[in-house]
């Protein structure tokens, strides 16, 4: 794993899933902590979803209605939210424009691991 990250390089290494249209890098992963960069393309799908583990995000392009829990808003480039462990999340893309964020999980998961070396080998990367 490197220790510094570029935008270009994440894109460039990222995974491509079909099923919701988005590329994605797991960029570093400590004992306590993950760090993942994410692009949704404008057609993508970021349906909602819970997991064992905290998130925190941060928006870097595009714009999205976001849903955390029962909280709803539109959010944009600059914005953040944390989803904790097992609240539902997701959002609808909004716009013509790719929506990229980056993730930070605490714990790490697993299976968000599992899921971006399947992609990698499946497209031969």
């Amino acid at each position: 794993m490197k220790y510094i990250h570029t935008a270009a390089r994440a894109e460039a290494e990222a995974v491509f899933a079909s099923e919701w249209r988005a590329h994605s890098n797991l960029l570093c992963e400590g004992e306590y902590v993950q760090l993942l960069w994410v692009k949704f393309e404008p057609d993508g799908n970021y349906p909602m979803h819970s997991h064992p583990h905290d998130q925190i995000s941060v928006m870097l392009q595009g714009r999205m209605c976001l849903t955390v829990g029962d909280e709803i808003q539109e959010i944009g480039p600059g914005d953040m939210w944390h989803a904790p462990a097992h609240v539902l999340h997701g959002g609808e893309l909004l716009g013509d424009e790719p929506v990229v964020f980056v993730d930070i999980y605490a714990p790490p998961s697993t299976s968000i691991v599992e899921l971006i070396e399947r992609l990698r080998a499946e497209s031969g990367g």
